[in-house]
């Protein structure tokens, strides 16, 4: 069958035609879209057409009970510090510790050789025994001169000599009597001995070696270096570490406090590890040293800990914290929640109407993430503590929450992380 070419189904209609009706099709619907959007935004007077609700996180302004510190740092020392030395010559015979062993008041130490001690304590009694005897024997004389000086029957001169006989030998008597002691304490000084508790270091001398009240005469362990150990060197030290102390330097205008304290009470002080995260040990101030270095204008303070968990060492530096007061009822905010601008020092206080207002306070002192603020505000007053930056005076704001479930009604609350950001997820909820 031949349909005929000049036949068509649909009518002809130009291409530009069909692009104008397309347009015009994608405008009417974006129009009726529009509507219900503009009808909603009129109809909520809550929220404005063009007024941005910002989220952010707060706390509400307490009173407390703030603690003024003083910071420092300290380095660690020994509250005693001794080298055992000889007190007397000869072969160093044994050593009885083991180096970083804690040892007790008298412990043994180490031994010298003692049998030239002894064979002196030998000769010193043997030098009594016969000096003991002459005087025995002067004094039977001189008890026999006596009897016949009453009788008339010797010469005067003859008693006065024996008299001044028997005084000398009293006197050697005694010399003796102290020479044989001093070798028995000599005899004794070969044991050496722990002079204080602590903990013993690295042994300095080794067994064998000749020692004197100087040090060690001869090589020790620097002798396998092919060293010479030198004269003054201690057979070893002790460290008593329990109780420790802390020193650690103050400005001098700080000194009246605490010398102020001082005169009353203790004053607490705790030492923390060098990045300020863990507390070490808690103590109180011993001592003020009894000048001020001119050339740093700050005075040395000794601080004692009992130091029972061992956190403490000598020579090690940590960060010291000393409480020298306590302010009452002060008003208190999170530090995050304090700006600075060219005003001073500002925080955002939030309105029953969720809207922030810009106003300028006074800081006081600042203890970890918390702020006492002097003036400028008032307890119960809501700040913002994260989203300041996004915030000007009378912004639109909505508080919202840590998923954790926390409360940030109180200042310093759980739920704010370093810098008075919320950790984790924003759970939102309306402020009441």
């Amino acid at each position: 069958m031949n349909i005929p070419t000049s036949l068509t189904f649909f009518p002809r209609v130009s291409h530009m035609k069909y692009f104008r009706a397309i347009g015009l099709l994608v405008f009417l619907l974006l129009i009726y879209s529009f509507i219900p959007f503009m009808s909603h935004a009129k109809d909520d007077p809550a929220h404005p057409v063009g007024e941005m609700v910002i989220p952010v996180t707060m706390s509400a302004a307490q009173k407390q009970s703030m603690p003024v510190w003083i910071e420092a740092q300290g380095t660690v020392t020994p509250r005693n510090y001794v080298n055992v030395m000889p007190r007397v010559a000869g072969l160093l015979q044994s050593v009885s510790f083991k180096e970083g062993q804690t040892v007790k008041v008298g412990q043994l130490l180490a031994n010298i050789d003692p049998r030239p001690f002894q064979i002196q304590v030998a000769q010193a009694a043997a030098t009594l025994l016969k000096d003991q005897a002459q005087l025995d024997g002067a004094q039977t004389d001189l008890e026999k001169y006596e009897s016949l000086l009453k009788q008339d029957s010797i010469a005067v001169q003859q008693v006065t000599d024996q008299r001044t006989m028997v005084a000398q030998l009293k006197g050697t008597v005694a010399s003796d009597r102290a020479t044989k002691e001093n070798a028995a304490l000599q005899l004794e000084w070969t044991r050496i001995v722990a002079p204080i508790n602590g903990v013993v270091g690295l042994r300095q001398v080794d067994v064998g070696n000749m020692v004197g009240t100087g040090g060690a005469i001869g090589g020790g362990n620097s002798s396998l270096a092919g060293g010479v150990v030198s004269s003054s060197v201690p057979i070893v030290t002790i460290a008593q570490i329990q109780p420790i102390t802390v020193n650690f330097a103050i400005p001098q205008n700080q000194l009246p406090t605490i010398l102020d304290r001082l005169h009353g009470a203790s004053i607490p002080v705790q030492a923390w590890d060098q990045r300020r995260i863990a507390q070490l040990d808690s103590g109180k101030v011993a001592a003020v040293d009894n000048q001020i270095n001119s050339a740093t204008g700050t005075v040395m303070i000794k601080a004692e800990f009992s130091n029972s968990k061992m956190a403490l060492y000598p020579n090690q530096f940590v960060n010291v914290r000393m409480l020298v007061d306590t302010v009452q009822n002060a008003v208190v905010v999170p530090s995050a929640a304090i700006a600075t601008g060219g005003k001073g020092s500002y925080v955002y206080i939030i309105s029953n109407e969720d809207k922030v207002e810009l106003r300028t306070v006074t800081v006081g002192l600042t203890n970890k993430d918390l702020t006492a603020i002097t003036s400028g505000l008032a307890m119960g007053e809501r700040v913002v503590t994260d989203g300041l930056d996004r915030l000007k005076d009378g912004s639109k704001v909505q508080v919202v929450f840590p998923s954790d479930g926390s409360s940030a009604d109180g200042a310093g609350s759980p739920g704010h992380g370093k810098g008075g950001k919320p950790d984790g997820e924003h759970k939102r909820k309306q402020a009441q």
